[in-house]
């Protein structure tokens, strides 16, 4: 059983290197549309066995978000081969984030 992965600023240049294919939820506890799509990325992370998921909270880390030009959340990025290939804004369907893995 597979959980996302809390990562930090500290910690995140190696988790996405280190693993081919990432997904980060960038994601703060005050927002709901965040709160909405957590159970989401949960499921994926449990069924996508082949993809490492990782949480990111905005309040406590802010280089990532800074580098990333993240202005809102929840904002999802995609690595592929440690290099970012897709980012995607809002609470998206399941099917959504899928159809975007698939390209990963």
């Amino acid at each position: 059983m597979s959980k996302p992965v809390e990562v930090t600023d500290a910690n995140f240049d190696e988790f996405v290197k280190n693993n081919p294919k990432v997904v980060v939820d960038c994601w703060a506890a005050w927002c709901a549309p965040c709160r909405m799509l957590g159970p989401i990325i949960d499921e994926l992370a449990e069924e996508k066995t082949d993809v490492k998921f990782a949480k990111l909270d905005v309040d406590k880390n802010r280089a990532v978000p800074s580098k990333y030009g993240i202005m809102s959340i929840p904002t999802l990025l995609y690595f592929k081969d440690g290099q970012l290939v897709d980012k995607t804004l809002g609470a998206l369907p399941k099917q959504a984030i899928e159809s975007r893995l698939s390209n990963l």
